[in-house]
């Protein structure tokens, strides 16, 4: 082998190359993710040190009145033992890991990717992304469809920065705002935010941020100052679904 082909291969031209390949491409919170790494060797052999397969996502950052997006790991796993690939030899590694109960559903704006990185030794590292479709757990989704039964509509979900407060395995928490289109909460409050605290798929805390209409003079000073938002928070399981709507209802009307 040609000094010229070793040099290129260490700079990742003729290098190993990675290709992930998923199952599927739609996931809900605590669903499984199966697929394979393929790994196709270049025009040298070379030894895979490892290789890490990583969820990400990005967030809202707000510093000094200005916002910026900021990419973090949600998971990342190992799955293999090192090994060598040979010249323009194919090898598939599978792979199997549990999607977070704290990934983000890809509503709106909010991404959710997959990255595979591989570890060769003096050489430039292959990487592949493949982006998925993050769907809600039936409880989500249950929850979710109360409120457009109340008159809500999701208007936006976001990814912000969690307060450390709030602050849990992950740096962010997402936020979905629904604003009443019709309905008995239509003239009565400006919009309701939730974020869900999933500890298993058929479990969830849910804290709501009611935020009331502010009328004349009073309301006003009150929506200046912030006095006409709530917080309270819930618990809610799966046996929950079928008086969601109601516990809801009760539960926003009481604030308002």
């Amino acid at each position: 082998m040609s000094f010229f082909t070793k040099l290129f291969a260490s700079i990742g031209i003729g290098s190993a190359r990675v290709d992930t390949k998923l199952e599927r491409d739609t996931y809900r919170p605590g669903d499984k993710v199966n697929g394979v790494v393929e790994v196709k060797g270049g025009a040298v052999a070379q030894n895979i040190e490892e290789i890490y397969i990583s969820l990400h996502t990005k967030y809202i950052v707000e510093s000094d009145s200005k916002e910026a997006m900021k990419k973090t790991t949600i998971e990342r796993i190992r799955i293999n033992d090192p090994f060598t690939i040979l010249v323009d030899e194919i090898k598939e590694i599978p792979f199997s890991f549990t999607l977070p109960l704290d990934t983000p559903l890809t509503y709106g704006k909010v991404k959710v990717w997959i990255a595979t990185s591989v570890d060769i030794k003096n050489a430039v590292d292959p990487r592949d992304e493949d982006f998925i479709d993050v769907v809600p757990t039936p409880l989500v989704h249950a929850a979710f469809l109360a409120l457009t039964n109340l008159g809500f509509k999701l208007r936006e979900a976001e990814c912000e920065e969690a307060p450390y407060t709030l602050r849990k395995r992950v740096p962010y928490l997402q936020e979905f705002e629904f604003i009443p289109i019709n309905g008995s909460f239509r003239d009565k409050i400006d919009e309701v935010e939730l974020t869900f605290f999933q500890s298993a798929v058929d479990e969830a805390d849910i804290l709501l941020e009611i935020d009331r209409r502010s009328r004349g003079l009073t309301g006003l000073f009150s929506e200046t100052i912030e006095l006409d938002e709530t917080k309270v928070q819930l618990h809610v399981t799966s046996s929950d679904i079928p008086r969601l709507e109601k516990i809801l209802y009760d539960m926003i009307i009481k604030y308002i």
